[in-house]
């Protein structure tokens, strides 16, 4: 099977922000939620997310976005704060033309997803968390000592993050990814230099700190999977088993690993993506008709509520869009598959593996 690619653009966010988002891979949209300590080009390539990243899109397609203050995406921000992340995922959904999509959630990133899939419970069709947590250092530890832990923490990295020896930053890659080899450790230690400035690494983790979405945990709606690995010492494991209880009917996955992000070489990551493809609903099928493979985000979702016999009402109020926009969206349909009416629409999206997402 062909590696896949990735293509690299540029949306606007709420303040004018300048977001980088990239597409790789076809079939059911995964959007993945930003996370700091990113950059499009390098994880691509990278001993640590490679795996996750080329895995991901042969099975899905895989939408993922540089945090702002973060690698390709414009460093100098108005604001790092929880209420912009959540809204940059709506500029980066509205840019991609997904109309429903599955959220992935990692570390940080898992907050943001469930706030979005709380805003937006007509849009989120699967919710995935790895290494979650629901609230920040702060909240769920306010003693004296922590707080001095946690300001300690922001201080060493406004004096180290930039200097040319990593021994500063050998101390959070050694909570990420406790059991890398050396060379996954260089790379992310370099990654963490090229991907941030010093003083907005102190600043994302202040803002980490207080991330509080226990209130929202209930309201979420959409299937759940939430991971987390046993050992993990960045999260705290019980963080992942909260947000699973909490979380009507959400299905929880332990992994055997002491790493915060999943190693492409460990038996945990292989644990994480069967359960990730078992909960996911399916990409096209390997031998999908081109037209359906061809299709964007937008039609290929709307042609999936099809599949299972949906009328247009009903297919609106999913949406929440009016009923002649999805009548003009499924004239566009038409056209893409090369059919003359809905049956034979319904027909060809069963034949490739659609219809069977949640809800339908």
């Amino acid at each position: 099977m062909a590696t896949p690619t990735q293509q690299i653009r540029f949306a606007r966010s709420h303040d004018g922000v300048r977001l980088a988002y990239a597409a790789s891979g076809r079939g059911h949209t995964l959007i993945k939620a930003a996370t700091w300590l990113s950059h499009l080009e390098h994880d691509w390539e990278s001993p640590v997310w490679r795996h996750l990243l080329q895995e991901l899109s042969l099975r899905w397609q895989l939408v993922r976005y540089d945090e702002r203050g973060c690698g390709l995406s414009d460093w100098e921000v108005p604001e790092l704060t929880f209420d912009s992340w959540v809204r940059d995922l709506e500029t980066v959904v509205d840019a991609i033309g997904a109309e429903r999509f599955a959220l992935l959630g990692v570390s940080q990133g898992a907050s943001i997803a469930i706030a979005y899939a709380v805003k937006h419970p007509e849009r989120v069709t699967h919710l995935v968390l790895h290494g979650s947590y629901a609230r920040g250092r702060l909240i769920r530890g306010s003693t004296p000592q922590q707080m001095e832990e946690a300001e300690m923490m922001a201080r060493l990295a406004e004096i180290g993050w930039g200097k040319a020896d990593p021994s500063f930053r050998q101390f959070f890659t050694t909570q990420f990814i406790p059991g890398g080899t050396a060379e996954q450790h260089q790379w992310f230690n370099e990654l963490e230099r090229i991907t941030t400035s010093p003083r907005n690494a102190a600043n994302f983790m202040r803002a980490f700190d207080i991330i509080d979405v226990t209130s929202l945990l209930e309201r979420v709606r959409c299937p759940t999977l939430v991971m987390h690995s046993t050992r993990d010492a960045r999260v705290p494991v019980d963080e992942g088993r909260l947000i699973a209880t909490r979380i009507p009917g959400a299905q929880y996955v332990p992994i055997d690993s002491g790493n915060h992000l999943l190693l492409g070489s460990e038996p945990g990551w292989e644990r994480a993506l069967a359960a990730i493809e078992a909960f996911l609903p399916a990409g096209t099928a390997p031998n999908a008709d081109p037209r359906i493979a061809s299709l964007t985000p937008r039609l290929l979702s709307l042609l999936d509520l099809m599949a299972p016999g949906r009328d247009n009402a009903q297919i609106a109020a999913m949406l929440g869009l009016s009923e002649k926009t999805v009548r003009n969206h499924i004239t566009a349909l038409f056209d893409k598959l090369e059919v003359e009416n809905r049956s034979q629409a319904i027909v060809m999206g069963r034949e490739n593996g659609l219809g069977k997402s949640s809800g339908s």
